[in-house]
């Protein structure tokens, strides 16, 4: 069987599993009115036989890579059968299972739950999600469903219902609507839990790419009216992203596609990537303000590049067959670190950031992770395999226990790929043609899923050029040298050098976050009234005793600020003498000196010799200089 067929083999069985299974459907309506004040009641029919009977919440989430189910905040769990409530028991080993015994005659339970949403605003699909005026709604929060079956083969009939007003976005299908609840075409729970909502008071949605088919939207729920304006300059950026997208990939796996972007201050900041839209949450001001537009420039393509890379091709140790089976992330620098790559060329491309603020965020990136001591006791490898502890772990000492750089050191090894590719094939072929490979397989379908293995992705590399990848992979990947891999960015014609100013992506990071950057300097990240959220191991400061939590009162016997610090830095280049802290830790002061002289110091990309293959991987595929003529070019790529 050609891979071809195998791909509309799995679209055929998803369809079959789905919808052929024998008895009734699982109903459940999500109650969105008590959102203001963090409850979402949930109200779910199962069918039922007599006996024993284990229900499951959802326990290990696709695109979070951990055992994330919020089944702490299920609160208010009741189940009834003819108006009857039944005992019920949780597992003494397993948190997320449920016991109780379905009495004769009974072919219905009813079950109401309430999901608290109240975690602080850091996580994925549990943190923070509702405000007095908007609410993200993931059905996993709801969601409980028999052990025995597997969750791609029960249907559920799913309903929202909002509070007088608000409006809603989503990829599921809309059937009808009944006052404020809105009803939606029977899915399996997997496609569910896989298409979040997004409701809110001040809702917008925006079509993207109009000419391209599926369709494709921009839906926006915000604190406020005035968040909702984004110009038509941004969207012509976002529909110039799908086209882009299509060039590069050349098929899409969707019926249709919803960016839900929620912009808010009062929730969790973070993107979630689902098969056919992708729960984006950004700051309230993103399209009101160019540094944090800047910030977020990133996102929406990451997100959109794994609805293929994530969700229609996922490596095989992540793509278990239920919610509770433990997931294996050793191919995460393929899932997140190509995508990190690919979304980032994506922004590119299609306009969201220029050539100049793309290298000036890939010096940003790369320069920390060259300043990464931890990767001399653990591979990059490991950070993939151990990301389960990893996404929540603290920001503190960060650099020598390393995180989810899968995703930053991830990025930079594909980049080394793609212009070793154009090296090797001299300019004949690059990672596009991969692109098209092994993520157009089997051209354009429904949201259905191929499982990959690491042997997969080198064989269709070598289909595309021939090289030991499986070597250059291995090296990387385990390597524990301090220095991290480069030599993508030397390739590409640029060098990484350091200035005393910051590049126009790291002043953003700065100015948005109220921060001073000085960890390339005397190796500390600190908020701008000196809170030290880290500390450089081996650095100035690491030497002078310095450690996260403490706190700078003064500089050289001035109060500390943002001026007194940076020029406390200056001033130590000119005079040769040490800078004088007085610190607070834990309630104790005293002073600190740190024995640094060379002054600022912020990373740049600068041109070296050679081809500039870096601003040849960042021309748009699609060559056009107006939003009609791309979507003109655009039809003819896409064949439509």
């Amino acid at each position: 069987m050609t891979l071809c067929a195998f791909s509309r083999y799995l679209l055929f069985g998803f369809a079959i599993s789905a919808f052929g299974q024998s008895g009734r459907p699982i109903t459940i309506t999500a109650d969105l009115t008590d959102a203001p004040r963090k409850i979402i009641h949930g109200y779910l029919t199962i069918p039922v036989t007599p006996g024993p009977l284990t229900l499951v919440y959802p326990k290990w989430l696709p695109g979070e890579h951990s055992p994330t189910g919020p089944v702490k905040d299920l609160a208010g769990i009741t189940f009834t059968v003819s108006g009857r409530v039944i005992p019920w028991q949780r597992d003494d080993v397993d948190m997320f299972a449920l016991h109780m015994r379905i009495p004769e005659g009974e072919t219905s339970l009813h079950v109401h739950v309430d999901f608290l949403a109240t975690a602080p605003a850091s996580g994925f699909s549990a943190g923070a999600s509702t405000t007095e005026n908007l609410a993200v709604l993931s059905w996993n929060e709801l969601a409980l469903y028999p052990a025995s079956q597997n969750p791609a083969n029960i249907t559920v009939e799913p309903s929202v219902t909002v509070l007088d007003g608000w409006k809603m976005g989503t990829a599921l299908t809309m059937t009808s609507r009944d006052g404020i609840t809105t009803h939606f075409a029977a899915v399996p729970l997997t496609m569910l839990i896989d298409s979040p909502v997004l409701s809110g008071r001040f809702f917008k949605e925006i079509p993207l790419a109009p000419e391209i088919t599926p369709k494709h939207f921009l839906d926006i729920a915000a604190d406020g009216p005035e968040d909702l304006n984004v110009s038509q300059t941004r969207v012509d950026e976002f529909s110039a992203l799908i086209r882009e997208a299509g060039a590069l990939f050349g098929s899409r796996h969707y019926y249709s596609y919803h960016f839900l972007l929620t912009l808010s201050d009062q929730v969790a900041h973070f993107g979630l990537e689902h098969h056919q839209s992708s729960d984006d949450r950004n700051d309230e001001r993103t399209f009101l303000d160019d540094d944090d537009f800047l910030l977020a420039g990133d996102l929406l393509p990451h997100e959109y590049t794994h609805s293929w890379n994530g969700k229609y091709r996922r490596p095989a140790g992540l793509a278990t067959p239920n919610y509770q089976e433990p997931m294996k992330g050793n191919l995460l620098w393929v899932y997140e670190g190509l995508t990190q790559y690919l979304g980032d060329v994506l922004a590119a491309r299609c306009g969201i950031w220029s050539n100049s603020q793309y290298r000036d965020y890939l010096a940003d990136s790369a320069a920390q992770m060259n300043h990464r001591p931890g990767r001399t006791w653990r591979d990059l490898e490991d950070t993939a395999v151990s990301a389960q502890i990893l996404y929540d772990s603290s920001q503190q000492w960060d650099n020598w226990r390393r995180s989810t750089d899968y995703y930053q050191e991830g990025e930079l090894i594909w980049l080394e790929a793609d212009t070793l590719i154009r090296k090797l094939s001299h300019g004949q072929k690059s990672l596009n043609d991969f692109c098209k490979l092994f993520f157009g397989l089997g051209g354009d379908t429904g949201p259905v899923l191929l499982p990959y293995t690491f042997d997969d992705l080198v064989r269709a590399l070598n289909t595309v050029q021939t090289n030991d990848w499986q070597k250059f992979f291995e090296e990387r990947l385990t390597t524990k040298s301090p220095q991290a891999p480069l030599d993508g960015i030397l390739n590409g014609g640029y060098h990484i050098v350091y200035t005393d100013q910051p590049n126009d992506y790291t002043r953003a990071e700065e100015d948005v976050d109220h921060a001073i950057n000085a960890w390339y300097s005397v190796g500390v990240l600190m908020t701008s009234d000196g809170e030290i959220q880290d500390v450089l191991v081996d650095s100035a400061a690491y030497r002078a005793g310095l450690g996260p939590g403490m706190k700078i009162i003064a500089v050289n016997n001035r109060k500390m600020t943002e001026g007194t610090m940076r020029r406390g830095i200056q001033t130590a280049k000119e005079s040769n003498q040490p800078i004088e802290l007085i610190v607070d830790n834990t309630g104790y002061f005293r002073v600190v000196k740190l024995d640094y002289h060379e002054g600022q110091r912020y990373p740049i990309l600068e041109r070296s010799d050679g081809p500039d293959l870096l601003d040849e991987i960042l021309k748009p595929m699609i060559a056009a200089t107006t939003p009609s003529l791309r979507a003109g070019a655009a039809m003819t790529a896409e064949g439509h």
